[in-house]
């Protein structure tokens, strides 16, 4: 039995080369397209299994379910579901600028809407994906590598003949790095790259003559032209996009806005989101201009209609929405993919560039088997064409043969022992023959009516073609611009059947720039629920119900509609609110939930106090907790931007029972759950940052906790009710902080 070897290394070494390893398989073989076919190994096996399976664009569709299936086993080792939304992706006419397979069914909806499950939908490849995208394979004019088990094999990249990089796009996470490219214009791609070709030194500038900027599925509109050229020269930036917005003329001189175009990035659940950050304008008093929002879409296109007040300063407010919705997005620009075989950031020219260095090596290939076997064509044509002349020796040498292997040695090399002859004469012609092993066989296997005049006739024209055909393929493989033009004249074909119109303008726009209704400043009255559920009513409005409110309500406050609430839990957080992100109306009105508006969590979190943030500027507040820790901190230690802080810090197991407004003059009594309550004067607590855990407020017994912080200033009677009784405060006995207090009577 042999020895198990044991290598000692360094774990962190072992650590770091396994997550290299990791990251360079997640960007290589994943996330990151190439740029030579600007697709991912998803999507490139993908496509080449429908090739497979012969799935084209003439033919019927077939079952996803199927193609993912046989992609899976074939050729992506990884789940069904990212292979099935590679393929929806690839037919969804709203994300890509050009689709590369044709889907039959429920793909999805630019509104968000997902694809129906793989077993109902079909697809096919689309026929410019047949045409520029998977020619030609059978030229050998890419290599093929083995599959992830090594039973079958797949190309290592797509032999594409125009951009897709640019045409379609890309976008992937990796590991440290992304990609996002925007997609482009067929015409203007194929224009700009026959630029290049003519002229290699162009610059980016130039070539932005062709190419305007990108042209995405949803149109739209890009308002920065003036970065587009520091974006594609560097292949980062940030491009701002604009949905297309209308004004229309309605009945009583009212007017409708109208957004037939939305910004690429609002695609999918984001026309949801745009819906309601339009209502929480309306909601929060930012605009009271809009009357009724629609989402009236369908199948023809886009179309979210907003009706507005008859006086509304239109202009004003399609600048607001452009401001504070989705309406005006930005796309990050990072042109990341893996070139030659490492990931790279690559200008528009460099994208190019790779583009066309690939289609020359595609060309050379492809004219090179070509050439062989046109040449093979010639040596096969040349052997008939002299054996037609020769034909009744050829005969005689076949009748005078006892095997085919007799009759093709004579034929290549002249060996006339093995076969009889009528006379010396045709013996010595035919030592004399010196075909090659090719048309040896060929004339073995010719057939007699080739010897009819006609057929010979054709056969010499046919040898005409393949010489011409030599002589065009010699000069392409020896000729640069021959190759070029053959390049060029096929990106003028796919131009001229699939080239479309730019449906995204390109333009410089002002920033938008709107005036605020300024908000009236006014006190209003918290009214929250024990579900958390809150709203704002005027104060007028409690008064009219404080009967109903008080009962219905468990915190009321009275806050300034422009402040914010401050919100304290038991596990030693503060949330902040804005009042007006609370909705402001009616007393019968339901309200929000404040999880809606806040960090706050009512599954998890349990508020202790809430207070408006004007109390902040002049309190000091008393923090008791369940273990007896108790301390003072000054409310201007909670005047922060931050929407949640921490507002203590507490002990292992501990919660925070209770946070009051405190003075000096005042009282603390602390009372627990097993009845111990102790008396002391607030001046004796300390006062900490935030931050402290503070001091032991009380020694308390085991198992025993803090239940119950009460504050009150000598000579006022205060009774209250603990564990069924009423307790007298100010007749408790004071004592010291940090006492064990005396039990109280049963």
């Amino acid at each position: 039995m042999e020895e198990s070897q044991i290598i000692r290394t360094e774990y962190s070494e072992l650590m770091k080369k396994s997550y290299i390893d990791y990251a360079m398989s997640v960007i290589i073989s994943r996330a990151l397209p190439d740029v030579r076919d600007g697709l991912k190994p998803v999507q490139r096996r993908t496509l080449y299994d429908m090739y497979e399976l012969g799935i084209r664009y003439d033919r019927p569709y077939r079952k996803c379910a199927r193609i993912v299936g046989d992609t899976m086993g074939k050729y992506h080792p990884h789940g069904d579901s990212s292979i099935y939304e590679a393929l929806v992706v690839m037919a969804q006419e709203f994300k890509k600028g050009m689709i590369l397979v044709d889907g039959h069914g429920n793909f999805g909806s630019i509104e968000g809407d997902g694809a129906a499950a793989m077993r109902y939908t079909e697809a096919r490849l689309a026929k410019i994906t047949q045409e520029a995208y998977l020619a030609d394979l059978d030229k050998d004019i890419i290599d093929f590598v083995p599959n992830f088990d090594e039973t079958e094999k797949e190309p290592a990249v797509l032999p594409v003949r125009i951009p897709n990089l640019l045409l379609n796009g890309a976008e992937g996470i990796a590991v440290g790095m992304a990609t996002s490219i925007p997609t482009h214009n067929l015409g203007e791609i194929v224009d700009a790259v026959k630029a290049y070709m003519k002229n290699n030194d162009i610059t980016t500038k130039q070539l932005m003559k062709y190419i305007k900027g990108p042209d995405f599925p949803t149109g739209g509109i890009v308002v920065n032209k003036d970065d587009l050229a520091e974006i594609y020269e560097t292949g980062t930036g940030k491009i701002k996009i604009r949905g297309k917005v209308d004004v229309e003329e309605i009945k009583g001189g009212r007017k409708k806005i109208v957004i037939s175009e939305i910004p690429y990035t609002m695609i999918g659940a984001g026309i949801g989101k745009f819906l309601n950050d339009v209502c929480n304008l309306v909601e929060t008093k930012k605009t009271s201009d809009i009357v009724d929002i629609s989402n009236q879409s369908s199948k023809e296109g886009i179309r979210i209609v907003i009706e507005v007040k008859r006086d509304a300063d239109v202009d004003n407010l399609i600048n607001m929405l452009y401001k504070k919705t989705r309406l005006e997005d930005t796309f990050g620009v990072n042109m990341l993919a893996v070139a030659d075989g490492r990931p790279e950031v690559l200008g528009l020219k460099r994208i190019i560039e790779h583009h066309v260095d690939f289609q020359f090596e595609l060309a050379t290939r492809k004219y090179k088997t070509l050439l062989k076997k046109e040449q093979d064509k010639k040596e096969i044509q040349e052997g008939l064409i002299k054996a037609c002349d020769v034909i009744d020796l050829i005969i005689e040498i076949l009748r005078g043969s006892s095997s085919i292997r007799d009759a093709k040695e004579c034929l290549t090399t002249g060996a006339t022992e093995k076969i009889k002859f009528k006379s010396k004469r045709s013996e010595k012609m035919a030592s004399m023959l010196r075909f090659t092993d090719r048309q040896a066989q060929a004339i073995l296997e010719m057939r007699l009516y080739k010897l009819i005049g006609l057929e010979i006739e054709a056969l010499m024209k046919e040898h005409e073609t393949t010489l011409a055909n030599i002589a065009k393929y010699e000069d392409i493989l020896n000729n640069y611009d021959s190759m070029a033009q053959v390049i060029i004249d096929d990106l003028d074909a796919l131009k001229k059947e699939y080239a479309v119109k730019r449906k995204t303008k390109i333009e410089n726009a002002e920033e938008a720039v709107f005036e605020e209704n300024k908000v009236q400043e006014q006190e209003v009255v918290l009214l929250m629920d024990r579900f958390g559920y809150a709203k704002t009513v005027d104060g007028s409005v409690y008064e009219r119900n404080r009967e109903a409110a008080d009962k219905e309500n468990k915190y009321i406050l009275r806050c300034m509609n422009t402040g914010k609430l401050c919100l304290f839990t038991a596990d030693g957080k503060m949330h902040q609110i804005k009042v007006m992100d609370l909705p402001y109306g009616k007393f019968r009105d339901k309200g929000f939930p404040i999880d809606n508006v806040s960090n706050f969590d009512s599954t998890k979190e349990e508020i202790v106090y809430l207070c408006d943030d004007r109390e902040l500027f002049f309190s000091k507040f008393l923090f008791v907790t369940k273990q007896g820790m108790i301390k003072k901190v000054a409310g201007s230690e909670f005047q922060v931007t931050k929407r949640t802080i921490a507002a203590t810090k507490l002990q292992d197991e501990d919660a925070l029972v209770s946070i009051r407004p405190i003075r000096d003059a005042q009282d603390v009594v602390l009372m627990t759950e097993n009845g111990f309550v102790l008396r002391f004067p607030a001046e004796e607590v300390s006062e900490k940052k935030k931050g402290a855990v503070g001091v032991r407020g009380m020694k308390l017994q085991k198992n025993d906790s803090v239940e119950e912080v009460y504050l009150f200033e000598e000579g006022t009677e205060s009774k209250v009710i603990f564990h069924e009784k009423e307790v007298t405060l100010n007749r408790l006995k004071r004592a010291k902080r940090d006492g064990t207090g005396t039990r109280m009577r049963k």
